[in-house]
């Protein structure tokens, strides 16, 4: 039996179990599992290993993106770029870590994008922000990051200084971080929705619940909304290909 999971904490929210199982009756596919392993610190990750020898894949979700990375043997040249991981192979004794947020979130994000959105805000500057700034960075979108507190190295603004200004030229606004995620679902990013209009997309990467509070915001003012569901599937389906060999 070939074992795959994912790691993370919570994963209450999580529906790539559930995906993977699916898939695996769909696909005719009896020789694998997939399981969520909810571990409380990123130091207990070598103890999984140990007690699951059979692992030949593992995905990985807030708050690990880049705290994991210490654990690798190696990583491609997308996750030494960005130092986010959000999936990894082992083989052979040798853990190989990738990102495929960075395809899930580019093909999901062209869907809804136009002309129009070429000055972007990234809310939050964890894993997840990693991935979207390299996506961003290849489609020559300028952006800047917003969160709570002053980030000398991201020289992001905080949430207290998204002027009107900022808020007219910035025309895509990305949800990197969890708030509104469920259980959570009566929160979202401190942002001026008054100042939303109909040339503005909101991207939220979370996907449960499908409508957050930050998108339902957006769409009440006109704004073009998308969630993270078609994300979460396209990197699944390059983390499977990846497992693969494929």
């Amino acid at each position: 039996m070939r074992k795959f999971g994912l790691i993370g904490f919570p994963l209450s929210h999580s529906f790539s179990p559930a995906y993977f199982a699916e898939k695996f009756a769909k696909e005719g596919i009896v020789d694998c599992s997939y399981d969520a392993y909810p571990i409380e610190a990123i130091e207990k990750f070598p103890e999984l290993l140990r007690a699951e020898p059979e692992l030949a894949g593992i995905n990985v979700t807030i708050p690990y993106k880049k705290s994991v990375i210490t654990y690798l043997d190696r990583c491609s040249e997308a996750v030494e770029k960005m130092a986010a991981c959000n999936c990894i192979k082992m083989q052979n004794g040798i853990k190989t870590g990738y990102n495929t947020d960075v395809t899930g979130f580019e093909i999901s994000l062209r869907e809804k994008l136009s002309k129009n959105h070429t000055k972007a805000l990234v809310l939050g500057t964890g894993g997840s922000a990693a991935a979207v700034e390299f996506v961003l960075q290849k489609l020559g979108i300028a952006y800047l990051f917003i969160s709570r507190k002053k980030d000398e190295e991201k020289h992001n603004l905080t949430y207290a200084e998204l002027s009107k200004d900022v808020m007219e030229a910035c025309t895509l606004i990305i949800n990197t971080t969890p708030l509104g995620m469920y259980p959570s679902v009566d929160n979202c990013p401190d942002i001026p929705y008054q100042l939303l209009s109909a040339r503005h997309y909101l991207f939220d990467l979370v996907y449960n619940p499908a409508e957050t509070l930050f998108l339902r915001k957006g769409a009440a003012n006109g704004a073009v909304v998308k969630n993270g569901a078609d994300m979460l599937i396209i990197q699944a389906e390059e983390s499977w290909k990846i497992w693969n060999g494929e």
